[in-house]
């Protein structure tokens, strides 16, 4: 018996188990990831905050495992709601856990209404996987992932290269870009080790097709380094803060 035959709450192609609002309220801030050479905004990741800015965390902490797949859904409808709202022209990053996602055809229904409803392009939504270490089952992940794409979405692997998000995930996984985790690129101008890692992750994101998108980048020193090293498109406190409700606007002189 197969991951969405076991779990799965589909009913006549829709589920059942999530097509409710999250039962406490929430909003997204957004965090612009910018291709340095190209000098303009790729697209902004939605990230999970309170109705005041409160932490992620203290939103995060209130989803218990009963609300999981709810909280999963509410997330992207109220990511691609403000998106649209504030006019967004670039492409539109979610988070989304892989154990809220049972059948990759039901479980989408309501964000392709959403994006539908509000005039969203399909192919400006790229979806984050997040957590992968939960997920047991590589196969249903991969489905997922294989799913998305025939349906125009973009998929990304985030904290490539810390913990569990590791090299072997790719034996399996064929993510459209990977996100390099801020481990390896903290003070990577000044560590050759660190500079060593990540011309090798250049290499293999080229042989497999894949983009490269660095995180966490906090100084113009990383940023250049990153660029010298093949890596373009970054994403981090340098150029902005995650900002509640509005997009940021990058200070020129950021780019290279």
């Amino acid at each position: 018996m197969t991951h969405s035959e076991t779990h799965c709450a589909r009913v006549a192609g829709r589920c059942n188990r999530c097509d409710t609002p999250a039962p406490f309220p929430f909003t997204m801030a957004f965090q612009p990831i910018v291709d340095v050479t190209a000098q303009h905004v790729v697209y902004y990741e939605a990230l999970v905050r309170g109705p005041q800015g409160e932490s992620a965390g203290s939103i995060l902490g209130q989803v218990t495992d009963d609300l999981l797949y709810r909280f999963d859904q509410a997330c992207r409808i109220k990511a691609i709601e403000l998106a649209s709202r504030l006019e967004m022209q670039e492409s539109l990053s979610i988070n989304f856990l892989p154990n809220a996602v049972y059948e990759p055809y039901a479980c989408i229904q309501a964000t392709l209404e959403t994006a539908q409803r509000v005039g969203w392009p399909v192919n400006r939504l790229n979806f984050e996987i997040t957590e992968s270490e939960r997920v047991q089952d590589r196969s249903h992940l991969r489905r997922i992932i294989d799913s998305y794409r025939e349906m125009g979405f973009s998929t990304s692997l985030d904290d490539f290269g810390n913990g569990y998000a590791n090299l072997d995930l790719l034996t399996d996984l064929q993510p459209d870009s990977l996100k390099i985790d801020r481990e390896l690129v903290m003070g990577c101008n000044n560590d050759h080790r660190r500079q060593a890692i990540l011309r090798s992750v250049v290499v293999l994101a080229d042989n497999l097709g894949t983009k490269l998108v660095a995180e966490g980048v906090e100084t113009r020193e990383e940023s250049r380094c990153l660029v010298d090293l093949g890596i373009a498109v970054q994403q981090g406190f340098y150029f902005s803060r995650p900002n509640l409700e509005a997009l940021a606007t990058i200070d020129p002189q950021k780019y290279l």
